[in-house]
Order: structure tokens, then sequence, then C-alpha cells
């Protein structure tokens, strides 16, 4: 190590290294941090405000593998607002569930995944496929990019029909924008596990205020030639419109009781239309923290299985702080949840069983898909390596069953299999529903899009 009092030591600063060593080690660097550097010269102030390198690097370092950046917004935006942009949208990556009951027409999805694209962020609704198999519908629901002015826009797909923007984010954004099935919503936060969905009624307004701005400032007649233009007072032109609207408005304010009439009538007006334009109402969701096992909580996360019914469910299993397990439903019409089993001490039995436990599994019957490729090979008790005791939720609702009858209701087990999924099943119907994982490494399984 260099002795600093040694007389032939060189000290070397930080400013001596080349720009580009300086702006690769801010990139490693917190916002915070990066901040209180920018205040120690005006030197390191510019680099810090350099958008090119600087606020490049550190979007190219944190998401660069997961989105092209110099995409977003067609290239035509500072690195520094997408940072900030998708520093917000990165905690939407996963699944989000719905929290209420539905809206309109019964258009919102119960369980949605948000994903990467090449410059936007999606968000799919996942639904059942088809009775009596594993497969999961997957449709578009919510698009997110970033205009080439910078403005952050939402829309949503509420029929699930939009293809996936194959170039630039922009240029798709020009033909959704003729699109009368994508509604401009705005989303806001509420934390990172909860945010709202809303439809941005004033959308087309702002638009086609901005293309008129636009062709404004372009139009020689306004801009250059304005005398001409009042002179001229050609039909239609901008003097005849307003003469038009200032002689309508003192109409009315001059007639008996015109200013009230025609403000009702107004009031009238504007109830109808928003009545009659408005395609979805606020909805709230909330994030599926824990959506994968862990070697700790082997049962934790998303599932689906085939019911009774044969038709396919999510499932969401969760470890409360106690260490007890609740499972979930998901997709009811009538609530976000429905609470499918419980257990307070998850005490799990391990091979061999009791002849007893043997001759519970054995007498129960696996429901298994239509499809024979999908069937899952289910043996003896051999594939069982763990058994856990719950109960139903049966026992909550109806209280006037808590006796012997009532215990036998709302008792069940749980089976973990040897391949990490487990199924479970109640001693009164004498089935298991067998799991499997909805997502597995990042990537959403046995998945069918409905646009192919």
């Amino acid at each position: 190590m260099a002795n600093p009092n040694d007389p032939n030591h060189s000290s070397f600063s930080f400013s001596h290294f080349p720009e580009d060593v300086q702006l690769c080690i801010l990139s490693f660097l917190p916002l915070c941090e990066i901040a209180n550097f920018a205040c120690t010269s005006k030197r390191f102030l510019s680099l810090c405000r350099n958008d090119t390198k600087l606020w490049f690097t550190l979007c190219q370092r944190r998401w660069g593998s997961k989105t092209q950046i110099n995409k977003w917004g067609g290239g035509k935006i500072t690195y520094k607002l997408l940072y900030k942009t998708l520093t917000q949208w990165e905690n939407l990556i996963g699944f989000w569930r719905h929290c209420g009951r539905a809206g309109l027409s019964g258009q919102c999805p119960r369980l949605i995944v948000f994903e990467w694209g090449p410059s936007f962020v999606s968000g799919s609704r996942v639904c059942p496929y088809k009775n009596g198999t594993y497969h999961v519908a997957k449709a578009p629901f919510l698009w997110m990019g970033i205009s080439p002015d910078g403005q952050i826009v939402y829309f949503l797909d509420l029929e699930g029909q939009t293809e996936i923007p194959s170039g630039d984010f922009d240029t798709w954004l020009e033909f959704v924008c003729l699109d009368q099935n994508l509604v401009p919503a705005n989303v806001n936060f509420m934390g990172k596990d909860h945010f709202i969905v809303e439809e941005n009624s004033n959308f087309w307004h702002s638009c086609k205020s901005r293309d008129v701005l636009k062709r404004s400032s372009s139009s020689k007649n306004l801009i250059e030639d304005s005398d001409e233009v009042i002179e001229s007072g050609n039909a239609g032109s901008l003097p005849d419109r307003l003469v038009s609207e200032m002689y309508t408005y003192f109409a009315n304010r001059t007639s008996p009781v015109g200013d009230r009439a025609w403000r009702r009538q107004r009031k009238k007006e504007k109830e109808r239309e928003r009545q009659g334009m408005r395609k979805w109402e606020p909805e709230h969701f909330l994030k599926v923290v824990d959506c994968s096992p862990t070697p700790d909580k082997p049962l934790q996360g998303l599932w689906k299985g085939i019911s009774g019914d044969m038709n396919l469910n999510f499932y969401l299993v969760k470890y409360d702080e106690i260490g007890g397990i609740i499972c979930q439903r998901i997709g009811d019409l009538s609530s976000s949840y429905t609470l499918v089993f419980w257990t307070s001490e998850p005490m799990l039995m391990e091979s061999p069983f009791s002849a007893e436990e043997e001759h519970i599994y054995e007498d129960h019957i696996h429901l298994q898909p239509f499809a024979a490729e999908d069937q899952v090979a289910m043996t003896g008790i051999e594939m069982v390596s763990h058994i856990l005791h719950i109960n139903s939720s049966c026992s909550l609702i109806l209280p006037s069953l808590v006796g012997s009858a009532g215990l036998q209701l709302g008792e069940g087990r749980i089976w973990q299999y040897i391949n990490g999924t487990f199924g479970f099943g109640f001693l009164h119907n004498h089935l298991i529903i067998d799991l499997k994982h909805v997502i597995q490494d990042g990537h959403l399984l046995d998945s069918v899009n409905l646009l192919h």
C-alpha cells in the first residue's frame, strides 16, 4: 500500500480520472449521493447534468437488459425524465389483483400481470382459458408509455384486442388514437402496493387543443398575416366565430331568464355527455407480493387448480406473522377473494405416515384436466413428502356446524408432493385439487395469447 507521507507518492483525485470513468463510477451511486456530489464544484454540477451520458448510463445500467432505453418516447425525451418514470413503474412488474367489486359490464380483470416492452410497459389480464385445462388466457389490458413530447400516457384496452406494438411506441400511439376501443386513463399510485385506474375524460380534448395550437402556431394567416385575416373576414374565419359567440352570449344574457335557462340546459347536456361517454369506473388494484414459494415457505405463492366443477381457479397462499397459512381464491364475481382453507398451527407430518393418513389419501380422487397431455400421473402415497392438517372456511361461515359434523365438514389435508407442488382436499368430498405454478422464473406458464 502506498504511503501518503512518502515524498515520491503523488495524490490522484477523482478529477484526474477520464470523464467516461467518472460517469461509470457515478452511475453506481444513488440519486441522493449524486445530488450531494454535484454541489462540490461547477464542473461536477455540469457532469451530473449530462443527460446523454450520465442519465443514459443510469437508465441503461438499471433497465438495459429489460427494455430498449433509447426507444422510449421515440428517442426524443430526456433520460432524466425516463429514469424518474421507470423508477416508479419498476414496482409494477409482476402480478396485481383487483380489490373490490367490478365496475361497468364486468370489464375489470381480477388478475393482471405487468411486463416490460421494448419502449413501453404492458399490463395483461390473466384468466382461465378453457374449463378442464391448466391453460391461462393472456390479453392486453393497460398500455403505459411516454409520448415524444414527454407526456405520460395510459390506455385501457377494454376488449383486449389491440396488437402489441411492433415498432416504436410513439408510432403505435398515433395509430391507436384513432381506435375507439382504447380508453385514455390515469394511474394514481397509493404507495408501492396499491394503485387506482380511472378514465381520463380530458385526454382527447387536450390532444385536439395541442393540435389546434400547433396548427395555429404554424399558420401564416394567424401569425404572420394576422392583419390580412381581420380585413378579409371570410366565412368561418376567426373573427366571424368570435362575433357569433359574443352575439349568442349577449342574446342569452339580455333575454328574460335566458341566462338561467341556458345554464340549466347546458348543465343537463354536459351531464348526459358525461354519462354517455364514460366507459370505465375507477378501480383499485393491490400487488400480489411473494407470489412464488421459498425454501422456508414452500406453499407460498400464486397457484392454479381445477376445482370440482372443472373450472380453473387461481389461489393465493400466504403465511401470516405467527406462522399460520391462509389460502384465498381469486376471481370470484362476488368479491376480490374467498377464503378456501386456513391453519394456525402448520405442523408438517413427514414420511412414513400412519395407516390412517394413508387411507385418507387413497380414499380421495385427484381432479384431472380433460386433455390427456395436461394430466399429471399421480400414484400412491410415495409421491407425498409432507402432510398438513387444514380447516376450511365452512366452520367459520356456519358456526352452528361446530361439533362432530362441523369438524368433519371443515377438516382437510394438504399433501405436499416431492416435485414441489401440492394438493388439498377435505374429508367430506373425497376430492383432491392439485395446484400448479402460475409463474416460474418470471415467466407465465401454460399461457395462451388470445390475439394469435
